[in-house]
């Protein structure tokens, strides 16, 4: 982002560029730069690989070990992410977050490798599965902080750059369950594992060719740092942003009722009221959303980007809506594209305003604090909504959700922190 898009100054005699001249002149920056093409590859094949393994779950591991098989493996996964993602921001400042993204790779290489000797060798013992889970979400919890703190080191206009690895992160988890699916039902789980773990290696290599300036490494020089010491430093610098912190307390709330539940409320109905095609089609149609919300965050560059990812929130509230009141197809399909836009376009301000308003040195562990808040709401309404159905049935605890989506952009509204929040330009670019 140039000096140029700043926000214009208080003195009404400044002169500051009008909002399309700023927005055209950012859309002329160049993106598609050496550092961004690697970055942005390394990015997208991780997350086709880590879209394929859901799948790769669901139906290998299931098929031996059942429901609950399945449920404690991905809740190995899950646990050991939010367990250790803090430590993963703290090492990412510490160590440099491109060091840190390669080795998660290289560990996920070996994770996926083992499980792939493993499937073709014939059934996998439950141990193995249950390990390789946790070390792959001790991985990622290594590897998703740096991730944002990289993004403004190779891209010079952060919200163009988000918006295009939100589109290709759409595409991956379009295309990647479902070649997972067809791999397994034609050859053995292993050639999905073989793939995954290929992905990995690509990503890893993609990273590694990166070039940053030192000044931009973000990584902490400073000897006898303790490691409470630095994640104090990155409590204080989190709960500094009265936008931040509140927008996580928000977003638990939103994990907890909405996002959480929705995956197995809506799939229980949809999959008894139409079928699982209908709903297997409908996760496609969020997907072409995500895809459009991505495309429309290129474009539009709100002076306010949470106030304006608050009023596109506001439409997710049509997904579980049209669920919870038995929509026809055409009318599910749409609440769906609709669902994609509004969450592809907040993550987009989401992120943007998190990487230029937060101080290079400290970045990654900010969004390690933000990163552990949401995952954690959404881990405890998942597990909240069996449970639940003792209460209400499916229908009612999705209406449930869509009330809670309103409210949730009203809180984002009613906060002067959140609402009144500028764009900024980046602190520090590659």
């Amino acid at each position: 982002m140039t000096t140029s898009e700043t926000p214009a100054p208080e003195s009404p005699a400044a002169e500051a560029p009008a909002p399309d001249s700023k927005a055209s002149a950012a859309l002329r920056i160049p993106l598609w730069d050496r550092r961004f093409t690697l970055f942005f590859t390394a990015r997208t094949v991780s997350q086709f690989g880590d879209a394929m393994m859901p799948v790769a779950a669901a139906l290998a591991v299931g098929a031996v070990y059942g429901i609950s098989g399945v449920g404690l493996v991905l809740g190995t996964w899950t646990g050991t992410f939010v367990l250790l993602v803090l430590f993963g921001g703290v090492f990412a400042d510490r160590f440099g977050a491109r060091r840190m993204m390669v080795g998660a790779d290289l560990v996920r290489v070996g994770t996926q490798g083992v499980l792939a000797v493993a499937f073709f060798a014939g059934t996998p013992p439950f141990w193995l599965l249950v390990t390789m889970s946790a070390l792959g979400g001790a991985a990622v919890a290594m590897f998703l902080p740096g991730m944002n703190g990289m993004v403004p080191l190779v891209a010079r206009e952060p919200q163009r750059a988000n918006a295009t690895l939100k589109v290709a992160d759409a595409l991956a988890h379009l295309l990647g369950p479902a070649l997972a699916g067809l791999l397994i039902a034609l050859t053995n789980a292993g050639i999905v594992y073989t793939i995954d773990a290929g992905t990995f290696v690509l990503s890893a290599l993609c990273l590694a060719l990166i070039r940053l300036a030192p000044h931009t490494d973000n990584s902490l020089t400073q000897k006898g740092r303790s490691l409470r010491r630095d994640l104090r430093q990155g409590w204080r610098e989190f709960r500094a942003r009265t936008w931040m912190w509140a927008v996580i307390l928000i977003w638990m709330f939103y994990g907890v009722l909405v996002f959480g539940p929705l995956v197995p409320l809506s799939s229980a109905l949809v999959g008894a009221r139409l079928g699982p095609d209908a709903y297997g089609l409908a996760v496609s149609f969020l997907g072409v959303g995500t895809v459009l919300g991505g495309v429309l965050a290129m474009r539009v560059r709100p002076a306010r980007p949470l106030a304006a990812g608050a009023v596109a929130m506001a439409l997710f509230t049509v997904l579980p809506l049209c669920v919870a009141l038995d929509a026809g197809l055409p009318v599910l399909l749409t609440g769906h594209v609709l669902g994609g836009g509004a969450m592809a376009f907040w993550s987009v301000m989401w992120a943007t305003s998190v990487q230029t308003h937060t101080p290079p040195a400290v970045l990654n562990r900010v969004t390690a604090y933000e990163l552990a808040g949401s995952v954690s709401g959404i881990a405890i309404g998942q597990i909240l909504a069996g449970p639940a159905l003792a209460l209400a049935s499916p229908a009612r605890l999705l209406m449930v959700s869509a009330g809670a989506c309103l409210v949730g952009c009203a809180a984002l509204f009613a906060i002067p922190a959140i609402r009144m929040l500028r764009r900024a330009t980046p602190p520090a670019a590659g």
